[in-house]
């Protein structure tokens, strides 16, 4: 199983939270299979997302102008960190 860790600092969370919702429709034909949000403990501006994602899918989706614009609108402040990754095993505890 693939997957992509997003990692971003928001201006403001609800506002962030409602343009991301607004956007399900076009993650999901980009490729997204759907994911887990978090925000940090102590700074709930500082948003993580674990998608299920193809990582070819999930890099084409990446450079699109359309995530560049949706990310600026929603307010991004800084370029997100993202990671690429596999799963290589499941932990017991």
């Amino acid at each position: 199983m693939s997957y992509v860790v997003f990692r971003a600092k928001v201006a403001d969370y609800d506002t962030w939270k409602q343009v991301f919702d607004e956007d399900a429709t076009d993650r999901k034909s980009g490729g997204s299979e759907g994911g887990q949000l978090f925000r940090d403990a102590s700074d709930p501006n500082l948003v993580f997302i674990l998608f299920k994602w193809d990582l070819d899918k999930a890099r084409e989706y990446g450079q699109s102008q359309h995530l560049q614009k949706k990310m600026q609108e929603a307010g991004v402040t800084e370029a997100p960190d993202i990671f690429f990754m596999e799963e290589v095993g499941q932990l017991s505890s």
